[in-house]
């Protein structure tokens, strides 16, 4: 990986590279990346000079190309990070609330295993910046959404009364944080082999944020190669 010391990098291993850029931050490689569209379609990229455009519309991306980097974008939502050293293969996730409903990450590791023949046990991942427990308030809807999908509450929600004021303080809030942690642990992976960086990017602007920005503000690049 070329030096930039404004990337985040992650630890996971001999074999693997993978990081984050920050807002000032240059990718050190190119990045296959997909059209995300809050989904949970999985793709497996089988050549690193595929584009956006003719990949499509994918929240996750699976390969076992060497070299080959993937990658997603966020600026609030949950970047995962999956690698696998026994059979050889690196995935990227965008999981915002809708992807971790829809249970992406799991799916992410039933297209590694059947693609693959990965084992949950043998994996290690690294989950990146995202809007924090404390920032991410919504609303009682959204609660009722992870409710319905099994999600344990009394691990990922709560609810602070009253009219403080202050921006994202009150209501209901979801730690997506744990609620990615779970479903990887429920799918088998060892919580010792997940590492969660637990950076908001609500409340650190050296990452960008939808909700502290807008929608229009730039996007965080997480992304893995195998080498």
């Amino acid at each position: 990986m070329t030096s930039d010391s404004t990337l985040l990098q992650y630890d996971l291993g001999p074999g693997a590279e993978a990081c984050s850029t920050r807002r000032e931050s240059v990718l050190p490689f190119p990045v296959v990346q997909a059209h995300q569209v809050h989904g949970f379609r999985v793709a497996v990229v089988d050549r690193p000079d595929i584009t956006r455009d003719a990949l499509g519309d994918y929240d996750a991306l699976v390969t076992g190309v060497p070299g080959c980097a993937v990658g997603v974008h966020t600026a609030d939502c949950v970047p995962i990070l999956i690698y696998n050293p026994v059979r050889r293969v690196v995935a990227a996730v965008h999981s915002g609330w809708k992807g971790t409903v829809q249970r992406i990450s799991q799916k992410v590791l039933f297209v590694m295993k059947q693609e693959f023949g990965s084992r949950p046990e043998e994996l290690r991942v690294a989950i990146g910046p995202a809007i924090g427990p404390d920032s991410f308030q919504v609303g009682e809807e959204v609660v009722q959404f992870f409710k319905e999908q099994g999600f344990p509450l009394e691990e990922i929600w709560h609810f602070r009364p009253g009219r403080s004021g202050i921006p994202m303080a009150d209501g209901h809030h979801i730690d997506l944080f744990k609620a990615n942690r779970w479903l990887l642990e429920e799918a088998g992976v060892p919580a010792s082999a997940i590492s969660v960086c637990g950076i908001d990017s609500y409340t650190d602007p050296s990452f960008f944020s939808a909700r502290r920005e807008g929608l229009s503000c730039g996007r965080t690049i997480s992304c893995i190669r195998l080498i």
